[in-house]
């Protein structure tokens, strides 16, 4: 919990800073195709176009992120990792032009991840946590759709996509594992 709040805590500082210097750094996000774009894969998932985009990912990064972290700091550390990094680079290359910023793609890949392990782990308790999250939390499927303009839903959608191969690549290692 410590790294998640941690990490929240990072998006906050940031998001001062950058209301600061009026929102200059925004433009260390992910720009798609161009060189300069590729830093935003490890600064994007830190900023944020204001205070209200800074709240509506805090709270269900809080959330979400503690449900992951309930496996363990190393899986809240690789999925959050997966989520950017792979999440950012698809982001870099698929990407609409413009400049993606925010911890949504990292909220996705969360997202992904608790509902594609009950899948594949099908333990009582990953199941359990699953139907929670889509319960509350399934209406954000929606925001991996390009319905709504101005915001990034390949981060969204690549996001999942990458929470969902992290629960499918962990599960099939620790078979291997056991094997």
């Amino acid at each position: 919990m410590i790294w998640l709040l941690g990490y929240i805590a990072a998006i906050w500082t940031v998001e001062v800073a950058n209301t600061i210097v009026g929102h200059r750094l925004d433009d260390l996000g992910i720009v798609p195709r161009a060189s300069v774009g590729l830093r935003g894969i490890l600064l994007g998932p830190f900023l944020h176009s204001g205070f209200g985009h800074a709240m509506s990912n805090t709270v269900p990064l809080a959330i979400l992120g503690s449900l992951v972290a309930i496996s363990g700091k190393r899986i809240l550390l690789r999925v959050t990792c997966t989520a950017a990094l792979l999440g950012g680079l698809g982001i870099w290359l698929f990407g609409r032009q413009g400049v993606h910023i925010g911890a949504s793609g990292v909220i996705f890949g969360y997202f992904g991840f608790l509902l594609a392990r009950g899948w594949y782990e099908r333990s009582f308790k990953s199941i359990i946590i699953s139907v929670v999250v889509l319960i509350f939390y399934g209406s954000m499927i929606t925001g991996a759709l390009p319905f709504v303009p101005g915001v990034s839903w390949e981060g969204h959608l690549l996001g999942l996509a990458s929470g969902v191969l992290y629960a499918r690549i962990s599960l099939r290692s620790r078979i291997r594992g056991e094997s």
